[in-house]
């Protein structure tokens, strides 16, 4: 793989290459892109993986090959201080900041503690902000990532000042794209690049002209992201952004505004109406979800953003009410092109969470932009994830991307599969549809939970199956859990497969965010149970308007992007079993179509080739006799 690299890296080509896990893809693409002395761009599906780059990767293989580069980590807008939205946090005593006394402790990199201090999270960020040289919120331990503070002290494109602000001389965002622009290497993520092909904004628009390479790692993910990139958004969560800032910004100012109070009010009301008129059920819905009277606040929220405009714009206290009232316009705008429409290339639906809904608009393809945003960039493009093939088939990937013309590799995963692994497919399960699925898929797997002692991943296809599921297992288990359970939900993703791995027994049920980018090495994970073949709920509205865009493009929805989508995401699943070569286990497919129907052939030709049971009692021994060989040179060793 790395020499294939090279030679891209020389040729400025695009390359596409299926790594399996274990190939040690990572390296496969730094190494010749550090001994290559090119300027290169390495984009990441996650700010972990990110971090683990910038701070271990690159530093390590550096210096193991004696070439020292320069390397710069250049994150999105809203991972770093932002020092004048501190000052108005500090000035703005209502804003909910100082509601969660947390204990003081050391950020992860670079100062001392505090023993036995508590204090507000406000007052912890205030004194952090004062030793950081970087303003990275990564720095800062003990406040999560999704605490309401940091979207009070952080920016975003449309509440920043850009270059009027009073502090934009010591801007760590600014500080960041500086040395991003003299670095050999820069390390970002897929959301901060397609933010600059979308809205040219973010930073990049002074890096790619100069960029020899381009490399994205977990690429599978760029086309939904880009999809995201390329629509039109309007939230729950923009309007109450906006409405805290214009508030701040006016008490800041000491300014008195009647009228444009009045119209914010009108706003935040409309805002609650829209939420109460949605259902509380997390769901995604059709547009014509929305009934008449929704259509009519929307309208009515449209003519109050516009009278916010005119009341901000109207106030002459420099460059903070300006913007505003750019951000009043641009939900205004928003808000219209949706409600107006058109549907042709794209589809509106409707996003309802927890806390918030999003009104949305998805074009149905992105590759004709992927495409043209390659082809303007002299650069060599390397495009690398663990699932990009149907089989040995890249066409799917390749036509999402615009690059139909690329260069494909695959390259199997080193790990003896026929060793290591096992895939359990039991008989006598109903259908996927049946109401007793999810309970029968807990019952046949309870024989090899106990013969694992725990150490499993239970993977569902759906947030109510999920429910079903970790309920049933618990009824079926009884009070004294033989092994911990850990629920998603329950806790953070991060909290709970630390747990997972610190605990080494427990059984971990999931869905979604599991099924990918989590690696599980050694014995704490042995057993992989899926319920059913990851096809997307049917009545998925954006999938629904896809689906109907190939067919009336002449193509064949199924088998054009249904199938090749469920087969990249079983492989995604199947793939958190195996990470070391010392890894063993068994992978659980409970899902009857496997072998009931033609196109099951296509799914099992796609996974890693290892030996097949429908017997029980082998699978349960595979798991015995490796976890007792475990134990064993466990003692021996002692």
């Amino acid at each position: 793989m790395a020499g294939r690299v090279a030679a891209a890296l020389d040729r400025r080509e695009t390359l596409v290459i299926e790594a399996g896990t274990g190939t040690g893809k990572t390296f496969a693409y730094l190494v010749p892109a550090l001994l290559s002395g090119r300027h290169v761009i390495i984009s990441t599906g996650t700010r972990t993986l990110q971090d683990q780059l910038f701070h271990r990767d690159l530093p390590a293989l550096s210096a193991a090959l004696g070439r020292p580069v320069v390397v710069a980590l250049l994150k999105g807008r809203a991972n770093y201080l932002c020092r004048h939205r501190l000052e108005l946090a500090r000035a703005a005593p209502e804003l909910p900041l100082e509601a969660v006394p947390v204990e003081a402790s050391a950020p992860k990199r670079g100062r001392r503690k505090s023993a036995g201090a508590r204090e507000s999270v406000l007052q912890r960020i205030d004194r952090w902000a004062m030793e950081t040289s970087t303003g990275d919120t990564s720095e800062l331990s003990g406040v999560p990532d999704n605490h309401a503070v940091w979207s009070a002290v952080t920016s975003t494109r449309e509440n920043c000042l850009g270059s009027e602000c009073a502090e934009f001389n010591r801007c760590h965002v600014v500080a960041a794209r500086r040395a991003a622009q003299n670095a050999d290497i820069v390390v970002v993520n897929h959301h901060l690049l397609l933010a600059d092909l979308a809205l040219k904004e973010e930073g990049f628009g002074d890096l790619l002209p100069g960029t020899e390479a381009v490399i994205l790692d977990e690429a599978h993910q760029v086309p939904e992201i880009a999809a995201q990139f390329f629509g039109v958004s309007f939230s729950g969560r923009q309007l109450q952004a906006f409405l805290r800032d214009a508030r701040v910004e006016l008490a800041a100012a000491k300014v008195v505004a009647t009228e444009l109070e009045a119209a914010l009010v009108s706003v935040e009301r409309l805002h609650e109406d829209l939420r109460r008129a949605l259902p509380r059920t997390p769901a995604r819905l059709e547009w014509r979800t929305l009934g008449a009277g929704a259509q009519d606040t929307l309208d009515e929220m449209q003519r109050q953003l516009d009278l916010v405009k005119y009341g901000l714009a109207a106030i002459d206290q420099g460059t903070a009410f300006e913007h505003c009232a750019r951000r009043a316009a641009e939900l205004h705008d928003r808000c219209n092109i949706l409600c107006s429409g058109p549907d042709e290339l794209g589809v509106r639906w409707i996003d309802v969470t927890p806390r918030s809904w999003s009104l949305q608009f998805t074009p149905f393809e992105v590759s004709d932009r992927l495409q043209q945003w390659m082809r303007s960039t002299a650069c060599a493009w390397i495009l690398t994830s663990a699932t990009l093939a149907v089989g040995e088939d890249f066409s799917h990937f390749l036509t999402r991307i615009g690059a139909e013309d690329a260069r494909a590799l695959r390259i199997e995963s080193p790990f003896d599969y026929s060793r290591q692994a096992l895939l359990y497919m039991p008989d006598g399960l109903s259908e996927p549809s049946a109401p007793s699925h999810t309970r029968e898929v807990i019952d046949a797997a309870l024989p090899l939970l106990e013969a694992a002692g725990g150490r499993a991943f239970i993977l569902f296809t759906s947030h109510r199956a999920l429910e079903e599921g970790s309920a049933y297992l618990r009824q079926r288990l009884g009070e004294s859990l033989p092994y911990p359970l850990l629920v998603q939900g329950e806790g953070s993703r991060d909290l709970l497969l630390r747990q997972f791995r610190e605990l080494g027994n427990a059984v971990l049920l999931g869905t979604g965010s599991f099924w990918e980018g989590v690696d599980v090495k050694g014995d704490a994970l042995s057993l992989v149970v899926i319920d059913k073949l990851p096809f997307a709920s049917p009545e998925d509205p954006v999938l629904k308007a896809r689906l109907e865009g190939i067919r009336r493009a002449g193509g064949h929805p199924f088998s054009d992007y249904q199938l090749p989508q469920a087969v990249l995401a079983l492989k995604q699943g199947v793939g958190r079993l195996i990470r070391d070569e010392d890894d063993y286990g068994v992978v659980m497919l409970c899902d009857p179509r496997l072998a009931s129907k033609s196109y099951g052939r296509v799914f099992l030709d796609s996974l890693p080739p290892m030996p097949v049971t429908r017997e029980p009692r082998e699978a349960i021994q595979f798991l015995e006799s490796h976890l007792y060989g475990r134990r064993h040179r466990r003692r021996e060793r002692a």
